[in-house]
């Protein structure tokens, strides 16, 4: 696929969530978190089978099976946000253990990042036809596996794990707060009471200032990061890195995953908000400054930090907007905020898609003896150029907006 199909399937993806998230959030506040983690997991089913028997060969008939791949995707991550987080945090509450969130975010990012290393190292194994003839000829049987055939192995374990997802979701239980007790005698909810559910915390975020701010700024930070994060294999080829090394980088920043988050919460039980976000957005601002210089194998460190940044940005909005906001409105109000990073990582791409398109048609212009695959690099380089100021001027214009409702509210002292 091109860059711009690459970028349109992700808009797609996010733009899927945007519809979606927020009356998922209602639903779940309304029917109980278990229902929509359930679902969750049988959309996961579905989207990982489209990629396991999707027939090869006719390439528009590929791009659709991920066009619907990317829905159905994104509608299973509208319906897990929020109602995830939810069912673990009101379970907290149900055994007077809510103050222990920090250390419960903390582990679970780890166990993430334990699993991360997992897959990755499992899924580049079985990629490689020549690892899988060999294991198979170590057991005495045939080999004969090509890489068209090897290609799907990695899809094929991750629609096992998904139906492994299903079980684990069936065998979850609301907490026994007023959610849970309401839900159990109600299948289903109305337009009018999930519109209701809705517009009430929507009103109660617009209305809470370090709810909004939380919201804002983690926005900011998470789509530009998550869409450099999403671009990282152009980029290491760019910096000299071998394409046989992505996977162990990607192990080897999974790694590092394993110590960020106490880390995170070090900085969140020690710092306020305010600082934690000052301290976040000028780290983040060098770390993008120092990418657009692509210098060979050690552009590699920024690209590090990128990830860093957007695990702390994760740990510090759970922790702090799980903090501030009542369990009846918890699903709907996480919920927000996903739609908020989605919108925002929707809007990115097409942004990236349009840069990429300009300065492609740019460089093709000013050096017609190039080959597409220059033009295509330096297009590519340039609109990475483009990442710093962006992110400061999104910084900006979200202080402009938050920080004189912080100050009216005198949470300027909570800061």
């Amino acid at each position: 696929m091109t860059l711009e199909q690459f970028a349109l399937l992700n808009t797609v993806w996010a733009l899927t969530i945007v519809l979606v998230e927020v009356p998922s959030g209602a639903l779940a506040d309304l029917i109980g978190r278990k229902r929509l983690l359930v679902a969750t997991s049988a959309l996961m089913i579905a989207e990982m089978s489209l990629l396991a028997f999707v027939p090869l060969g006719n390439a528009q008939v590929i791009f659709m099976a991920f066009l619907a791949n990317r829905i159905l995707s994104g509608l299973a991550e509208a319906m897990a946000s929020g109602a995830d987080e939810a069912l673990a945090y009101d379970t907290l509450v149900e055994y007077g253990l809510a103050g222990e969130w920090p250390r419960v975010l903390e582990v679970q990012m780890r166990a993430q990042n334990v699993g991360y290393i997992f897959a990755m190292t499992l899924g580049a194994a079985v990629y490689d036809p020549g690892l899988v003839n060999r294991i198979l000829h170590f057991l005495g049987m045939a080999g004969g596996i090509s890489q068209q055939m090897s290609m799907r192995y990695p899809i094929y374990l991750t629609l096992l794990f998904s139906l492994l997802a299903l079980v684990a979701t069936l065998g979850m239980r609301d907490p026994l707060g007023p959610v849970a007790q309401s839900s159990q005698h109600r299948p289903s909810a109305s337009i009018w009471e999930i519109s209701r559910l809705t517009l009430h915390a929507g009103k109660w975020i617009f209305r809470t200032p370090l709810a909004l701010a939380i919201i804002l700024f983690a926005m900011t930070f998470d789509h530009t990061l998550r869409m450099l994060v999403t671009l990282t294999s152009q980029y290491y080829r760019l910096i000299a890195l071998p394409e046989a090394s992505f996977g162990l980088v990607g192990s080897a920043v999974a790694v590092l995953g394993l110590f960020v988050p106490r880390v995170a919460r070090i900085m969140a039980e020690k710092w306020s908000p305010g600082k934690n976000a000052v301290v976040l957005g000028v780290s983040m601002l060098v770390v993008l400054f120092l990418l657009t210089l692509f210098v060979p194998y050690l552009g590699l460190l920024p690209m590090v930090a990128v990830f860093i940044g957007l695990m702390l940005t994760s740990y510090f909005t759970s922790h702090y907007l799980n903090q501030i906001t009542e369990s009846h409105q918890r699903a709907t109000v996480l919920s927000f905020k996903g739609l908020a990073f989605n919108a925002a990582y929707g809007f990115i791409g097409v942004v990236f898609a349009v840069l990429i398109q300009h300065f492609r048609s740019g460089q093709a212009a000013l050096h017609p003896q190039w080959s597409a695959l220059l033009v295509e690099n330096q297009a590519f380089k340039a609109a990475i150029h483009c990442f710093p100021w962006y992110l400061g001027v999104g910084l900006l214009l979200v202080s402009l907006v938050c920080l004189p409702r912080l100050s009216r509210q005198g949470i300027e002292k909570e800061l």
